[in-house]
């Protein structure tokens, strides 16, 4: 089965890139997006996401030729949807006394229905985003044969989840092993075909619902597993002890490996996909959904840190270095870093926010484009995201910098003894007095 023409809808993390690599490997790939920024952007060699290796990849591949863009899709061999399943904002469910978050799946459909007009029989159409059980053959399938044409029958359809990680994307989607869900056998097999352009790990094949079902397990697993340890740090500074020594003892047993705790979770997998499960089965997930409780109100837990160490926060002048949800990425979605910075807002302290990877940072923040503006007359200075360049601040860099002699450090970046020998009171997440 051969497949010689590409559109991939949706040229954000994972569609530029999925774009791009299909495109360097000899398929001609048709990029689309509604917003007509990034259209521009990319119709003049530039990229609009920090990736590394995506820049290299994405010009090597324009250059080809056989990568263009436009507003809309067009006939194609193939098809892959990789575009948002946010929440509702503002929208919750309910179910037998249960509110849970609401998957947004207006772009999915948005998604499908423009295929419509160009799908054609012997057609392949895969489905990428993060999706509630079942969306493929429930939502997708329907709007498709709105064409006249079966699924199963006349073109084929798949669920193949993205499973990389942000800072390794373009390794990884070539090394991963990769899911293809089918409606069919044969939908898989053509999902399988697909892929092979360029993946070099094992294509696993199997129906869609599972495949469906693999990605949200994977990104429920860390989430809860993140919960407890996030748990064990409001543990530990009850009990006096320091969550971070307790975890790299309790590590050391060969069958235990507990994650770090941090201000919470963010992004656009973790925080959200544990949500899809409980959406579409509130009676059987209570410890999903209490395990995204406790990620969701950590930032109030920094907080509180923060006020340990400064008293009222009304007023106060503070640095909060990092809003990425992650470190060494400037994806910003979702991020518990932010949470944290208007809590402190709201609070009434006067925040200063400095994110290397995206200096504009955030709406409704003073978001500076130096580390030397944020730190220029802090009070107190919070370390919300391990990023390589803040975690190797050190004592004298920071004294020029600033007259904070107050350190929160909400992610264990840096080494407490350190910066105490040098006069600074230090505060850390998880360690109790």
């Amino acid at each position: 089965m051969n497949f010689n023409t590409l559109c991939v809808i949706g040229l954000g993390y994972i569609g530029l890139p999925t774009a791009s690599t299909f495109a360097a490997r000899g398929l001609r790939v048709l990029g689309v997006d509604i917003n007509p920024r990034i259209i521009e952007t990319l119709r003049r060699g530039d990229v609009h996401i920090h990736e590394p290796g995506l820049r290299e990849e994405f010009q090597s591949a324009l250059q080809t030729g056989r990568l263009t863009f436009d507003l809309q899709p067009g006939e194609a061999d193939a098809f892959i949807i990789a575009v948002p399943t946010p929440f509702h904002e503002g929208e919750l469910g309910e179910a037998n006394g249960v509110q849970f978050k609401k998957a947004d799946m207006r772009a999915v459909t948005s998604a499908a229905k423009s295929i419509v007009p160009y799908l054609r029989k012997g057609n392949l159409v895969v489905l990428e985003s993060t999706s509630p059980p079942r969306t493929t053959v429930d939502l997708v399938r329907p709007i498709l044969e709105r064409s006249g044409l079966m699924a199963g029958r006349d073109f084929h359809l798949a669920y193949s989840p993205e499973r990389v990680l942000p800072g390794q994307i373009m390794r990884e989607l070539i090394e991963n092993a990769r899911v293809i869900g089918g409606i069919t056998p044969e939908s898989a097999e053509a999902g399988r075909a697909l892929y092979a352009a360029f993946v070099q790990g094992q294509i696993i094949q199997t129906d869609a619902t599972t495949a469906e079902m693999v990605k949200l397990m994977e990104n429920t697993t860390r989430d809860v597993n993140i919960a407890l340890a996030n748990e064990f740090s409001r543990l530990a500074a009850r009990f006096g002890v320091d969550v971070w020594e307790a975890i790299s003892i309790a590590s050391l047993h060969p069958r235990v490996k507990i994650l770090s705790p941090g201000p919470g979770v963010g992004g656009h997998c973790i925080s959200v996909d544990p949500w899809f499960f409980v959406e579409s089965a509130p009676d059987i997930t209570s410890l999903i959904y209490h395990a995204r409780g406790v990620n969701d109100e950590q930032p109030r837990f920094v907080v509180e840190l923060v006020r340990a160490a400064l008293g009222s926060l009304k007023g106060r002048k503070i640095a909060a270095l990092g809003l990425a949800y992650k470190p060494d990425v400037d994806d910003l979605r979702e991020s518990p870093a932010a949470k944290v910075v208007y809590l402190l807002q709201n609070e009434g302290a006067r925040v200063k926010t400095f994110e290397p990877f995206k200096p504009d940072g955030l709406p409704n923040m003073d978001c500076v484009p130096t580390l030397e503006a944020a730190l220029q007359g802090a009070e107190a200075v919070i370390l919300l995201v391990n990023h390589t360049r803040l975690r190797a601040l050190t004592p004298e860099t920071l004294r020029l910098l600033t007259p904070a002699k107050i350190l929160v450090d909400a992610v264990n970046g840096w080494a407490g003894k350190d910066w105490q020998s040098a006069g600074f009171t230090f505060h850390r997440l998880g360690v109790g007095k």
